[in-house]
């Protein structure tokens, strides 16, 4: 028997738990990883708060990240063997000591890569290259400013941009967490009692930035929208305003929503400004997520990205893990480990 994390119902750090599981067969055209590691992201605390979608009806296994070793293969499945070591991105229910898999969303890693590291690269990693090279096309004379620049994303997009030879780069975080963005070469600014809009204002000489990588959300967006750049592209990838305070309150979300702007088309033609909004999980052309996923691999091997990794929690203690990074304890990538058994 195995276990795998279920989200109950709606509400707080209670309603998500780990229970058994029984090992389940692949379809003809899945395969089966016993799960190693698998990554927590502020999307699924979100989802058990009742506050993002798509998410599955309750209740559900979430995840969207795993890695581990190839445990069985469907009769269709041709390039993938029990036995080897991979990564997979999921659309949900990664949390669990076994998981089917389509094989399109599976990477065979190698050896210069652990388990470990795998599992904090395919939502983090993904979701930065994707906002920044699939979307963006970053040149290294662009500037660039990341929200949340000491997070799971925010670290990934720094090393992003370090290995473009990007210079002008702005990130905000808590000012105990500047540390990790200095490491990285980018200007740190304290989100907690530093004004950035002032701060791009003045040190830009009123241009903006090129690019916003914003996961706030709310009427955050409307300041970050403000420090475009002529040209400039805002990314919008979560809503952590929802929960401010890691607690569950429908007024708070409410009012996060509620500030939410809606944006003028019009206005982003005169202003030549462009908005994007960013779901990997949603993203349903495989060739591009494997062309970016190998490419991320690539990264790693050749030593540009480090995945940073915060800490590591046994499944059985999944709330405590919610409440880590509800609290913003972490630097880098929560991750989950299993220890399923044959």
């Amino acid at each position: 028997m195995g276990k795998r994390v279920v989200i109950m119902k709606a509400g707080g750090i209670k309603t998500v738990t780990t229970q058994p599981m029984a090992k389940p067969e692949p379809a003809a055209n899945e395969v089966r990883i016993k799960v190693a590691y698998a990554g927590i992201n502020f999307a699924d605390l979100l989802m058990r708060m009742g506050f993002y979608n798509p998410r599955p009806p309750y209740p559900f296994t979430p995840g969207y990240e795993v890695s581990g070793v190839v445990d069985a293969v469907g009769a269709e499945v041709k390039d993938l063997t029990a036995g080897l070591r991979v990564v997979a991105a999921m659309r949900n229910g990664g949390q669990a000591s076994y998981v089917l898999v389509n094989p399109e969303r599976v990477l065979v890693l190698p050896d210069s890569i652990s388990l470990k590291t795998a599992a904090a690269t395919p939502v983090t990693y993904l979701t930065a290259h994707h906002m920044l090279h699939h979307l963006g096309h970053l040149k290294a004379d662009d500037s660039v400013l990341i929200h949340g620049g000491a997070g799971g994303v925010g670290t990934a997009a720094l090393q992003l941009c370090q290995w473009a030879g990007v210079s002008k780069v702005w990130a905000t975080s808590s000012k105990p967490k500047h540390h990790i963005i200095t490491k990285y070469g980018a200007r740190p600014i304290d989100r907690h009692h530093e004004d950035f809009g002032a701060i791009i204002k003045n040190e830009t000489q009123d241009k903006g930035v090129d690019h916003i990588l914003d996961p706030i959300g709310g009427e955050h967006l409307k300041k970050s929208l403000s420090s475009l750049a002529e040209g400039g592209r805002l990314y919008t990838y979560g809503l952590s305003a929802a929960a401010p305070s890691g607690k569950r309150s429908l007024l708070k979300a409410m009012f996060a929503l509620r500030k939410t702007p809606r944006f003028d088309p019009l206005r982003l033609m005169t202003r030549n400004r462009g908005v994007f909004g960013v779901h990997m999980g949603t993203w349903t052309n495989e060739v591009v997520m494997h062309e970016q996923l190998n490419r991320i691999l690539q990264g790693i091997q050749e030593g540009h990205l480090e995945p940073i990794i915060d800490s590591v929690f046994p499944a059985e203690r999944i709330q405590e893990a919610h409440q880590y990074i509800h609290d913003a304890k972490n630097i880098g990538k929560v991750l989950l480990e299993f220890e399923a058994s044959p």
